[in-house]
C-alpha cells in the first residue's frame, strides 16, 4: 500500500488534470461548448436515451441538461421524440449532423492528445490508460454508489516529529471501496 506522502501527490496531479481538460475544451468548435460536447459524447456511446437518463450520466440536474439538449437541438444535432412508453416524456437521438459533429469532436481530441503525447511511447500510452481505468474503477460510479465512509482524519506531524515507522502506512479497507460500477462513467475519451 503507497504511503500518504504517495496519496498527498496524487491527489496534487489529479487536480493538475484540470489543465489537460481545459485544453481539450479549448479545441472545440466555438459553436459546441464542453456540456454540448459532452451530450453528444454520451449519446454517441450509450445510443437514445431519455433526458432524465441523460440529466443523471450527465451529473447535472434537470435544468442544466434542458440547456444542453437544447442547444444541441438548436443546431440539428439531436432529435427529440415522443416515448413510446411514455408520451410525456422524450426519447434523444444523434441526427447524422450530430454523428458528424461528433466524429470532427473526436478527431480533434484525438490530434491534441497526440501532439501533446508525442513523444511517448505506445507501451506508457496503454499504461496511462490502464491506470485511469483502475482509478476509475476503484472509485466506481458516485452518481450510483452510495456515498462512501469518510476515513479518520489525519493530522500532520509537527515538523520536528521522528518519521513513523515503516508499518504506519495508510490503509484502505475493502469496506471503504466503491461497489462496481452500475452506470458507464462519463470521463472516457470524452472532449470536454
Amino acid at each position: 500500500m503507497a504511503e500518504q506522502a504517495q496519496f498527498e501527490e496524487l491527489a496534487r496531479q489529479l487536480s493538475a488534470v484540470g489543465a489537460v481538460k481545459r485544453d481539450l475544451g479549448r479545441i472545440l468548435p466555438p459553436e459546441c461548448p464542453t456540456g454540448s460536447a459532452a451530450v453528444l459524447t454520451l449519446l454517441g456511446r450509450h445510443g437514445s436515451m431519455r433526458m432524465s437518463k441523460l440529466a443523471e450520466l450527465l451529473a447535472v440536474d434537470m435544468s442544466v441538461t434542458s440547456r444542453h439538449v437544447a442547444h444541441v437541438a438548436e443546431r440539428g444535432w439531436i432529435e427529440r421524440s415522443p416515448d413510446p412508453a411514455d408520451k410525456r416524456s422524450r426519447i434523444l437521438h444523434l441526427t447524422p449532423a450530430g454523428e458528424a459533429t461528433l466524429v470532427e469532436l473526436s478527431r480533434r481530441s484525438t490530434e491534441l492528445l497526440a501532439e501533446r503525447l508525442g513523444d511517448w511511447s505506445d507501451e506508457e500510452v496503454d499504461q496511462l490508460i490502464r491506470l485511469m481505468t483502475r482509478l476509475r474503477d476503484s472509485f466506481g460510479d458516485c452518481r450510483a454508489a452510495a456515498p462512501h465512509p469518510r476515513p479518520p482524519a489525519v493530522t500532520a506531524p509537527a515538523p520536528d516529529a521522528a518519521k513513523p515507522p515503516a508499518e504506519a502506512k495508510v490503509t484502505v479497507s475493502s469496506a471503504a471501496r466503491a461497489p462496481t460500477p452500475v452506470l458507464e462513467p462519463t470521463t472516457t475519451r470524452t472532449p470536454a
